[in-house]
């Protein structure tokens, strides 16, 4: 797992910088700054809303004594889009962005459910229940 982080992080800083001297050439720089700018307080702002929007509802589901299992695959999403929004590049910000979009979200926390359940079920993940 490691190695394929290690790998992800290699190759994504790489398409990052050559996407920044691409358009750096097309453009100018300031038009790149000024999108690394913009970028991150709109995914600050989005963030902020999606965060505060996602742990309503899960106070609400608790507060009906439910777990409030999709909220923590929302919650878990927009912390992984947030951080990538932080993350100065545009493929990240693109990806950070999917992530706070609850439609584009979804797909991500249908993966992320099939995974966990799927280590449910081979045994790599146990849940205990307390009553």
């Amino acid at each position: 797992m490691f190695r394929i982080l290690f790998f992800l992080i290699i190759v994504v800083s790489a398409v990052e910088i050559a996407l920044f001297v691409w358009l750096g050439n097309v453009f100018n720089v300031w038009f790149v700054l000024f999108g690394i700018i913009l970028t991150g307080l709109l995914g600050a702002l989005l963030a902020k809303q999606q965060g505060l929007g996602t742990m309503n509802r899960a106070r609400l589901e608790l507060s009906r004594g439910r777990a409030p299992a999709e909220e923590i695959l929302d919650g878990l999403a927009i912390l992984i889009g947030s951080v990538l929004l932080f993350t100065p590049g545009f493929v990240t910000d693109t990806i950070g962005f999917l992530l706070l979009i609850p439609q584009t979200r979804k797909p991500v926390k249908l993966y992320i459910k099939k995974v966990l359940l799927e280590k449910i079920r081979n045994g790599s993940i146990k849940v205990f229940r307390h009553y």
